[in-house]
């Protein structure tokens, strides 16, 4: 039973009490406050406009607010720039006591501010040092951390600029304190960070005298975070230090840090010990870093799983570091490791049912993501780990994983990383296709962007089948990979993410190099027209119309070329919306870029001029713009009728233009056209280059005409051969069968008379010629059906195959020019041949038939 829904009383007396009730409602009102200032805030925050910028300045860190203040401090490098005297003796003293009590705000704008007045040199690095460093080292211990680190940071930059004497007594001496256990943790923290940098500036014995003590002393802090921190900078101190030293003072401190009891310190040191793979000999690596990775794979599963993201991360380096000690066992150990990595966190891992797992929490679950993540990371690493040649046999199952694991993070860093994979396998490369379709329809548009970043160099790997294959191409082993690149394509559409559809738009230019011409024509020229006709995002009709131009530069058969002008310029430029028309001269640009003058010429510039007659102000305003590339095309005295018809146009813009803003440009045009100067048909210096280029594009378009020629005259010769073989064998069966008749004829002949043998021949003579006159009977209605038959195409086909093969290829080019206009039989009438021979065929068969009747009536 419906429920019943009472409907609200509206009369008179119910109406009053409703407002009553609203009235009930108290509405609380919060103060708010208002952005506008009082009287008195006004004139404190009021200037005298006489002031100079160096007097404002003062007076403003003097007397002023703290939001003034820190414009000043803003202000600072453009005060250096322009009186870098007289700011270095009012305004820095000044600021130099307001830092001392300024807020957060100001402290990080000044951090900011000096580091740009270091980059830009508005003083030298003398008086900076003098003026500048000392503010700087008074704020480095500052109570906010944050405001510590950005004075730090600046003091790091500025200790690469200053010279090594003023690092020595400014910065390292007084570091010898600072560094003191006695210091607060802040001070010794930033002292790790100050030794990593001047470790690099000093002479080796400077460093191993001053510097090496102070961080023996801070690896051995009582405080893990000081460890941590200088275990990390351990790696620019043996830099700094050469290759004995870290062998005898930076690795056993190394060692030591390795077994620390703090689990972020011994994770600094094993990243530091793979970072230093390059520096130790044959003999540590074994000796003294294997064990201690070894360790840490061991312990990572079992205690010490904060490791665990950090190993994964760092493997591959690891692994091509060690791979010279390492032993074959050694070897697939490490290899199984990196396997168990790359699976870990799945369902039924190693075996194991779902009953068999254990509750996951959420930090394990991202810790698993983040350990698979970082082993596809490392993928093409482990490939050069295991050879390129065993990717099929060690590699391949984790690689299909990795590529279907169920998280965005694994496959997005699969398919980075996916070309460089390519490149790795290189002729074996067509053995992961099908993980390239699979990322193709990944339902993640993150990982698609991630993959077509290099969608062009990976199809073209598949199809020369690596760099060094002279092999035929592997593509014809991908069935899906059209249809996935269409459906790719698809989706980025259907989605909110217009900048992922340009770019696969603009990555799907190179698929003439890949596909064939008919190919594209059927399942991407076609979507590329209609992408620009209803999508609504500039930038990606813009990248569709190009790679629409680049497929109509690729393509073999004129009629396909024919087809898809005539639609760019019914439906783009004679289209009914004016945003259609301005993007046909979009289009007409990349035409200009692509092709040569004359294929503009000949085909897009008379429907560009009819454009300065659009009703819309903006159509027209664009077309004034693009006038002088079109003027560029033309080549005199060939086209001389094409810049009389432009001239024309322009008098008539000049003269019946009404629109102000066009006729400014068409004005600014006409000026710019004058001083234009029309390249001739032969070559001039002042357009060598550009006319040498553009005989380029002439010869490769004359190219195209010839090889679909060729083409043509390649299928027709080939079904005459195949004609002329049936005729062959159907004469060939002919006469042994009238042979066969005959012997047996000639034996009946023999045992009768002479008189019956004479009626016999006048017998088969009469049959014969009735024979013959039957079989021309029957054959010429048949021609006359074919003569009468309405397809254009066939019919022509006919003409041209049985005038011969000179006339042929004048009949097909003349074919092709009325041929253009049909496009729903532009699939039957791209083989005219193939008609022609089907009709030749079916006439043969009839007169091989008529043949066999008539041994058939001479035998009788």
């Amino acid at each position: 039973m419906p429920p019943v829904i009472s409907k609200m009383d509206f009369s008179h007396s119910n109406l009053f009490g409703y407002i009553e009730d609203l009235q009930e409602l108290t509405i609380i009102e919060r103060p708010v406050r208002r952005s506008l200032k009082t009287p008195e805030e006004i004139e404190r925050l009021t200037v005298d406009e006489e002031l100079s910028d160096i007097e404002r300045a003062v007076y403003l860190l003097s007397s002023g607010q703290d939001i003034q203040g820190t414009s000043v401090v803003v202000n600072l490098p453009v005060l250096m720039r322009q009186n870098p005297a007289e700011t270095l003796r009012r305004v820095l003293p000044k600021l130099r006591e307001v830092l001392h009590v300024a807020g957060v705000e100001m402290q990080l704008t000044a951090a900011v501010s000096f580091l740009t007045v270091l980059q830009e040199e508005s003083v030298s690095i003398h008086t900076y040092s003098h003026s500048f460093l000392h503010i700087i080292l008074q704020n480095l211990e500052h109570r906010d951390a944050g405001v510590s680190n950005a004075w730090l940071e600046t003091l790091l930059v500025v200790i690469e600029a200053l010279p090594k004497e003023t690092v020595r007594h400014e910065i390292l001496n007084p570091l010898v304190s600072k560094a003191q256990l006695s210091q607060t943790l802040q001070s010794r923290l930033v002292s790790c960070k100050i030794m990593g940098k001047v470790a690099n500036k000093f002479e080796t014995h400077i460093i191993k005298r001053e510097v090496l003590p102070l961080v023996k002393s801070l690896c051995q802090d009582v405080e893990y975070e000081v460890r941590t921190c200088m275990c990390r900078q351990l790696e620019h101190v043996a830099r700094g230090i050469g290759t004995e030293l870290t062998k005898t003072v930076v690795l056993p401190e190394l060692v030591e840090l390795a077994r620390d009891e703090g689990s972020s310190v011994r994770l600094a040191a094993f990243e530091t010990l793979v970072n230093l793979l390059d520096m130790f000999d044959a003999d540590d690596r074994s000796q003294t870093v294997l064990p201690l990775v070894k360790s840490f794979c061991e312990k990572s599963f079992k205690a010490d799983e904060s490791i665990l993201v950090s190993l994964s991360f760092h493997l591959g380096k690891l692994c091509n570091g060690l791979y010279g000690i390492f032993t074959p066992e050694q070897h697939l150990r490490f290899l199984e490791f990196y396997k168990k990595l790359s699976t870990l966190g799945l369902q039924q891992e190693n075996g194991h049912n779902d009953n068999q797992l254990h509750l996951q929490t959420l930090e394990q679950e991202k810790k698993y993501i983040s350990v698979r993540k970082n082993c596809a990371y490392n993928f093409p690493a482990m490939i050069v780990f295991v050879d390129p040649k065993n990717f099929n046999l060690e590699l391949y199952s984790i690689f299909f994983c990795l590529c279907h694991d169920p998280e965005v993070p694994v496959r997005y860093t699969m398919a980075i990383s996916f070309f460089e994979v390519a490149k790795l396998l290189n002729s074996d490369v067509y053995t992961i296709h099908k993980e390239l379709v699979t990322l193709l329809q990944d339902e993640s548009l993150e990982v698609l962007d991630a993959l077509v970043g290099h969608l062009p160099e990976i199809l073209e790997l598949m199809t020369n089948g690596g760099e060094n294959n002279g092999s035929e191409s592997k593509l014809l082993s991908i069935p899906d990979l059209i249809p996935a690149l269409t459906t790719a394509e698809q989706r980025a559409a259907t989605s909110l993410k217009w900048r992922t559809h340009e770019k696969l738009l603009q990555k799907y230019a190179c698929l003439p190099h890949i596909i064939s011409s008919d190919q594209i024509y059927y399942r991407f020229l076609h979507r590329m027209l209609t992408i620009i006709l209803t999508n609504n995002v500039l930038p990606v009709q813009k990248a569709a119309a190009r790679t629409l131009c680049v497929y109509l530069r690729y393509n073999r058969k004129q009629e396909q070329r024919h087809e898809v002008i005539q639609k760019l310029i019914e439906q783009l430029g004679q289209g009914k919306s004016y945003w259609n028309r301005l993007r046909f001269l979009d289009t007409c640009e990349f035409i200009m870029e692509l092709f040569s003058k004359s294929f503009f010429c000949k085909y897009f510039f008379l429907p560009v001029l009819e454009l300065t007659h659009d009703p819309v102000a903006n159509v027209r305003m664009k077309l004034c713009c693009l006038l002088p590339k079109v003027k560029s095309t033309l080549k005199i005295p060939t086209d001389k009728h094409l810049l009389q018809q432009l001239e024309l146009c322009i008098r008539k813009l000049l003269c019946q233009e009404k629109d102000k803003d066009v006729l400014t440009i068409v004005k600014r045009t006409v000026l710019e056209l004058d001083r234009m100067e029309i390249s001739v048909d032969a070559f001039q210096k002042r357009f060598y280059e550009n006319d040498l280029l553009d005989q380029e594009k002439e010869r490769q378009e004359h190219l195209l005409l010839e090889m679909e020629q060729l083409e043509k005259e390649k299928q027709k010769n080939e079904g005459r051969s195949t004609n002329i073989n049936d005729k062959m064998f159907e004469k060939k069966r002919r006469d042994s069968k009238t042979s066969s008749v005959l012997a047996k004829s000639i034996n009946l002949s023999v045992s009768g008379s002479s008189s019956g043998t004479s009626a016999g021949k006048e017998e088969k003579k009469s049959k014969l010629v009735r024979s013959q006159s039957f079989s021309t009977q029957v054959l010429h209605p048949k021609y006359s059906n074919i003569d009468k038959c309405p397809n254009k195409s066939s019919a022509a086909g006919y003409t041209s195959s049985a005038s011969g093969m000179g006339k042929s290829c004048m009949l097909s080019f003349s074919d092709d020019s009325f041929r253009t206009h049909s496009t729903g039989n532009s699939g039957n009438a791209a083989f005219p041949s193939s008609s022609s021979r089907n009709l030749f065929n079916s006439a043969d068969q009839k007169n091989n038939g008529n043949k066999e009747g008539q041994s058939r009536k001479m035998s009788m």
